[in-house]
């Protein structure tokens, strides 16, 4: 079995190479949580297409680390780590405002970071972390990013979402407190975001694409596992999990496909497109979502 992992690793890894090129020459991404798993692979690939990648993490210990491991596997684009801690409402300001004032453009942006089940916290916002993290944070931030997403059009976001936002939901008078199910009620969360966003820029060339990398080796399960059993855990989830590099090949082929005039669609964790399940069709629930979230991160306050 671990033969076969490996040799299935390095196909994909061999694979991504032969993929690679200069297609994304002159392209600025952001992509956030990029110091690990999935997003660092999936810079790793944007790279090696020669983009300018913009590590948005919140330990600049971390980012820095990530971009000269990602150095050692290609000599191409152009990366830099920039702090943003999804938290805080006031860290995402100041990073949009960096990026406001810094960058001439944004062709892509990758909302990736996120947590999973972790220990009830309040945030500075008064924000329970995983609704924080997983939703109000990306809100603020793609809202104050998508007129220089505009500007760079055609550009696009891209929502790294979980299948198991199927089973969450999403109580409106309770964005404080402890979730019932943390991970899955803010992943819903965020793809009412996602498919309220899309519609409200159909009419631009600025695409929404959200996808779900299914169960992959990464830290993001970390608060899931009793640190205890890890030593039993971790050897079993690279047996049975994809890897990272694995995980991240249908958001690279998302950031990197002509999609045409493709927007507001779900994807599958090879980048094929999905039906949106059930639970996110209401609407009424994007919109009503959008409205509290505007209030929550006082997104028009100057």
């Amino acid at each position: 079995m671990a033969m076969r992992k490996l040799s299935k690793v390095y196909q994909v890894y061999k694979r991504g190479m032969a993929l690679c090129g200069g297609e994304l020459k002159g392209k600025t991404a952001i992509i956030t949580g990029a110091n690990c798993g999935i997003g660092r692979a999936t810079a790793l690939e944007l790279a090696k297409r020669q983009a300018r990648v913009i590590l948005a993490c919140r330990s600049e210990e971390k980012g820095k680390a990530a971009i000269s491991d990602i150095k050692r596997f290609t000599k191409n684009g152009d990366l830099v780590y920039k702090h943003l801690d999804l938290e805080s409402l006031k860290s995402v300001r100041e990073f949009c405002s960096d990026i406001i004032e810094n960058e001439p453009q944004l062709d892509i942006l990758i909302n990736n970071a996120a947590v999973m089940n972790h220990p009830y916290v309040q945030t500075e916002d008064k924000i329970e972390i995983n609704m924080s993290v997983n939703h109000f944070g990306p809100f603020l931030l793609t809202n104050l990013l998508l007129e220089l997403l505009k500007k760079s059009s055609p550009s696009r976001i891209i929502f790294v979402s979980s299948a198991l936002h199927k089973n969450g939901t999403v109580d409106f008078e309770n964005f404080q407190n402890q979730q019932k199910k943390p991970y899955a009620d803010s992943k819903l969360a965020n793809v009412y975001f996602a498919r309220e966003l899309a519609e409200r820029l159909k009419n631009t060339e600025v695409a929404v694409h959200t996808i779900h990398p299914g169960m992959v080796n990464t830290e993001l399960s970390r608060h899931s596992v009793p640190q205890a059993l890890n030593f039993i855990v971790n050897p079993i989830k690279f047996l049975l999990l994809p890897s990272a590099t694995e995980g991240s090949q249908g958001i690279v082929h998302l950031a990197t496909a002509n999609l045409g005039k493709d927007t507001g669609k779900y994807y599958g964790k090879t980048g094929q497109e999905e039906k949106w399940p059930d639970i996110s069709a209401d609407t009424a629930v994007w919109k009503k979502l959008w409205d509290v979230s505007e209030k929550i991160t006082n997104l028009n306050s100057q």
